[in-house]
């Protein structure tokens, strides 16, 4: 349905090293689809899929960008409305393991503190060239507060999941923070949230200009 009512617009941001498989996890997404031959994202790009969480609309607005040096500049604007972030490593390059940590540095610098982040190792079919064991991320993972699975954008394993997994959280928290909202607006603090849409927006995102409505139903 093209003019499906959107409950929740979230914007998701990849990041990890270049060449391992940032934008192929994005095009498995949201299109289903894998290019043999890819090549390097320039600058920033971005797609979106819908999902339905809990009888509730969401649309991922997920961004992609180059993880060459030269691209940091595009870092503010970029981790800028972001609520999830999904850290990419390649299993069988064990240096894009080893940057994840200053990755993690950068993201938790430019981006909110709540983002929700999964780590990511890519490439899990290349099994027999693995540099990276499992347990190692596994372990990064839990002293850090980070979900994670590894990933085959190739045969589709697991992408699906680490969406879910990343939206369903954001989608938790939102609701959570509007249950609070919704009691201290009973207590007579506050306009009214019930109702209405959140949009948490992204760079390119336009909020919808029905701020000022109270109590009319849409």
């Amino acid at each position: 349905m093209a003019n499906q009512k959107i409950d929740y617009v979230f914007k998701i941001v990849l990041i990890g090293d270049s060449a391992v498989g940032k934008s192929q996890i994005l095009s498995r997404f949201a299109r289903n689809e894998f290019s043999i031959d890819s090549k390097a994202t320039i600058g920033v790009e971005f797609q979106t899929r819908t999902v339905v969480i809990q009888h509730k609309s969401v649309k991922a607005q997920i961004w992609d960008t180059a993880g060459q040096e030269r691209y940091r500049a595009v870092t503010s604007a970029y981790y800028r409305g972001a609520v999830g972030a999904m850290l990419v490593y390649d299993i069988t390059k064990r240096q894009s393991f080893d940057h994840i940590p200053r990755w993690l540095e950068e993201l938790r610098g430019h981006a909110d503190k709540n983002i929700v982040i999964i780590l990511l190792g890519n490439k899990s079919d290349l099994e027999s060239q693995r540099a990276v064991p499992t347990e190692d991320a596994k372990e990064f993972a839990q002293k850090e507060g980070l979900f994670f699975l590894e990933t085959s954008a190739l045969e589709s394993t697991n992408v699906e999941t680490a969406f879910l997994t990343v939206l369903t959280e954001i989608f938790n928290i939102v609701n959570k923070r509007n249950l609070v909202a919704n009691e201290d607006q009973s207590n007579g603090s506050s306009a009214p949230l019930v109702g209405k849409k959140i949009v948490i927006p992204g760079p390119a995102q336009e909020i919808p200009p029905k701020r000022t409505m109270c109590c009319n139903s849409s």
